[in-house]
């Protein structure tokens, strides 16, 4: 599929200039860094330096004083409290901090995770009857809560309060609920709104520490849950979030033993070496999620509550064969989805996909929808049957706002919601064809020629010759690496193979490039090796790529991972 080279604008010279000389580095790195809003030396060392100390005063957060006194009203009167949170990583890791942490205080407290499918996304009167019939007068919502006003309301004519911690954009109509912690209400004055769910559940409790002079290393040791949060849900590594998730992952790579739930995880996703945003994404989180696609979320916060290696692998083989059902279930929904495309002129050709089948499996319909989306990349919405409705997920390409499409059609739709990227929905199946063909029309008239083609984001252009061992170094001080921090992409012009160019596996590239003629440097281009051909001729080429080291029989040197290929 032909990709869009993006690369950022140049940040100014005399500013890149100034940075470089005073940090001592290549103004290649010093602009890398001005295009991240780092142009000054002191905002460089609070970058390269991040330190706890830098945390914001939870105090600061709307309604914090009164979510700590409500707190400390229940847990002084025995209270039974409910930690109460989402089946997804954020929301099952938000949990796992909370209970853990106030279990240490009060017997008297449990948590409650919404099945996915008989009770849907957030506070459910399920739930909040649940809680009634067990005697519970207090729920700490995590991850949920904003946009349950009707529920809060409902909870109040049971004699329960609720302390909401979200992180999601609220409605006008705000839940009267005891407290209400979300940064991203206009009203609240917190500094930084980019927190997960998990990470305004962090902060309740750091106010907690703070407001009863317990020793605030006791809410720090939490930040392994938070971190794989903040990586699990794509919240920007920016500002709060990167000091959060930079020591989260020092406490996953030790000196202490690792959470036994997290040690269970990493052995069985065959994870080696050092924890870092990356693995968590892949190796951790698609297991997590899989405990509520396939069955009971509960289980992903037993997991990760496990105080014994024994008990935390017991749940922790639980999961993952619910993640290998999950991913069964995935390949064999998302061939079924190509082949209705492929087998179909108006589809093939079309702006968007809509595509319905009332047996596809609901946990894994938005993963399809991407998996498409990586074939036909174009907006795509995948819809199955769920109580007698269709249900869909839809999910998006750069730049085009999804969200917006739907509401387009919202007549013929029973709800909808969700934001620019990815949304959930659900209509009468007798709408389907109706709607399928508006949300065409809405896409064809509103998608432009650029989002119909992937595109890559280029930090700077780059000489293979720069590209030294503290060159690099400087590149890995700069993690941990993730949306409003990426991993630098650079892009080297003219370079040639030096006639090692081979295939491996089944479809990609191993290389040594050179350029200009005097300096080798070993690259691999996974998915690449429609490219053998011409390269193996010797012709020219541009290539963009990042950085990375590579081990091979004990050595460790370093090699370019391409991300694409332009031969000239």
């Amino acid at each position: 599929m032909e990709k869009r080279w993006v690369i950022s604008p140049e940040a100014p010279a005399e500013v890149v200039q100034r940075l470089a000389e005073e940090l001592k580095i290549s103004a290649t790195l010093a602009s890398v860094l001005c295009q991240r809003g780092i142009c000054t030396f002191d905002e460089a060392r609070h970058f390269f330096r991040p330190s706890l100390q830098d945390l914001h005063d939870p105090f600061l957060m709307k309604d914090m004083d009164r979510a700590v006194n409500r707190l400390n009203e229940a847990l002084h009167r025995n209270e039974r409290i409910l930690v109460y949170g989402d089946y997804d990583v954020d929301g099952t890791t938000s949990v796992a901090l909370m209970y853990g942490f106030l279990r240490n205080y009060t017997s008297s407290i449990d948590f409650y995770i919404p099945d996915r499918y008989k009770e849907g996304y957030g506070v459910s009167s399920q739930g909040i009857d649940w809680a009634a019939e067990h005697g519970f007068t207090l729920i700490i919502s995590l991850d949920c809560g904003i946009k349950s006003a009707d529920k809060v309301a409902y909870a109040s004519t049971k004699g329960i309060d609720f302390i909401i911690c979200d992180h999601h954009l609220p409605d006008e109509d705000i839940p009267q609920a005891v407290a209400v912690l979300d940064p991203k209400q206009v009203d609240c004055p917190y500094p930084y709104k980019e927190l997960s769910g998990c990470g305004v559940g962090f902060k309740l409790l750091q106010a907690f520490c703070m407001q009863n002079d317990i020793d605030q290393r006791e809410a720090y040791r939490l930040l392994d849950l938070l971190v794989v949060s903040i990586a699990a849900d794509i919240v920007p590594i920016t500002g709060e979030n990167r000091i959060l998730a930079y020591f989260g992952l020092k406490y996953l790579n030790g000196p202490q033993p690792m959470r036994p739930g997290l040690a269970a995880l990493k052995e069985l996703a065959d994870i080696r070496g050092e924890m870092d945003i990356t693995s968590i994404v892949f190796g951790f989180a698609p297991r997590i999620n899989a405990a509520g696609r396939m069955g009971d979320a509960k289980n992903s916060v037993r997991m990760l509550l496990a105080q014994t290696k024994e008990e935390a692998f017991k749940m922790a083989d639980i999961i993952n064969e619910s993640n290998k059902e999950r991913r069964d279930k995935d390949s064999n929904i998302t061939k079924e989805a190509l082949q209705m495309i492929e087998q179909d002129d108006f589809l093939r050709n079309a702006s968007s996909t809509v595509l319905y089948k009332d047996s596809w499996h609901k946990g894994v319909i938005g993963i399809v929808a991407s998996r498409c989306i990586e074939h036909y990349y174009r907006p795509t919405i995948i819809l199955t049957q769920s109580n007698g409705k269709a249900s869909g997920s839809a999910r998006s390409v750069h730049g085009f706002n999804v969200h917006d499409a739907i509401e387009s059609c919202s007549d013929l739709l029973d709800q909808f919601g969700g934001h620019m990227y990815a949304a959930g929905l659900t209509l009468p199946v007798e709408n389907i064809p109706a709607f399928r063909k508006r949300f065409e029309e809405v896409v064809a008239n509103t998608i432009t020629e650029e989002q119909k083609i992937p595109q890559i984001e280029i930090d700077a252009p780059l000489k293979l010759n720069q590209i030294t061992r503290n060159f690099y170094n400087i590149v890995r001080q700069m993690e941990p690496f993730g949306p409003g921090n990426m991993r630098p992409v650079f892009v080297s012009e003219c370079v040639y193979d030096t006639g090692s160019v081979r295939v491996v596996g089944d479809s990609h590239l191993k290389l040594r490039l050179t350029q200009d003629g005097y300096f080798n440097i070993d690259a691999i281009g996974f998915g690449l090796s429609d490219y053998y051909e011409r390269i193996s001729k010797g012709i020219p080429f541009d290539v963009c790529y990042t950085i990375e080291e590579n081990e091979f029989r004990g050595v460790i040197t370093l090699q370019l991972r391409i991300k694409d290929i332009r031969i000239k």
